[in-house]
């Protein structure tokens, strides 16, 4: 079996963070570095990941939370910021399914199943990523146009499957879906239209939505949710 897929199965890191994690030479087979992509190892191997013993896998979780503000999405951070690993205190060893940035807030997934974590974010499966943005001031018809049509981003380009926007007294809340999730890729958008973001929250992954989750709280996905983005 590869490396990378038993890493994820243990629930260490999605493939791709496995793969990383093995180029910057922190994973260990039995006492060995193991750096080339596609080793091959058995299924029990001893594993060591930063110098920590990696576990045979344990029973896969999925969990949806409202991240607040001021959190990471991350497992760990070397600033020693929260994370939302730290949030939900698990027994089980569960990191985030992509990420959403320290000053954005709403939905984010958690799981060790690192074959569904790929299922999630890989673009060829489509699931679509909603947000609310609260921009300062009224929005231009050419900002929304232009979101529509694309803009260029250092990935490519980047563009809204949907946008539609309400005024308020003191701006504008959007509603933008996208396809994609790059980094900060709708506060750059944004930015690259003229719009200044004061909140963003991400309300809906695919099938499943924030609905009245309070910030900070969390909860398991059922069956039902789990096989609706790619669960078997």
């Amino acid at each position: 079996m590869r490396l990378q897929k038993v890493l994820a199965d243990r629930g260490v890191a999605s493939r791709r963070a496995a793969e990383e994690l093995m180029r910057e030479g922190r994973v260990r087979v039995g006492g060995e570095v193991v750096r080339e992509m596609g080793s091959k190892v058995a299924p029990d191997a001893r594993i060591e990941v930063d110098g920590r013993a990696v576990a045979p896998p344990a029973p896969h979780r999925y969990v949806l939370l409202n991240k607040p503000r001021g959190i990471v999405s991350t497992a760990r951070d070397e600033r020693g910021r929260p994370t939302v690993v730290e949030m939900l205190g698990a027994r089980e060893r569960l990191y985030p399914v992509g990420r959403l940035d320290e000053d954005s807030e709403g939905l984010v997934l958690l799981t060790n199943d690192g074959a569904w974590t790929e299922r999630v974010l890989h673009p060829r499966y489509g699931h679509e990523r909603e947000y609310e943005v609260s921009v300062a001031g009224p929005v231009p018809a050419a900002s929304i146009a232009a979101l529509r049509r694309g803009v260029a981003l250092e990935e490519g380009l980047a563009r809204a499957a949907r946008v539609s926007v309400a005024g308020g007294a003191r701006g504008s809340m959007l509603r933008i879906v996208l396809n994609t999730g790059w980094k900060r890729q709708v506060r750059r958008m944004c930015a690259a239209v003229g719009l200044r973001v004061l909140r963003l929250r991400r309300v809906r992954l695919g099938p499943l939505e924030l609905g009245r989750l309070r910030p900070g709280a969390w909860r398991d996905l059922t069956s039902r949710e789990i096989r609706a983005l790619g669960g078997s």
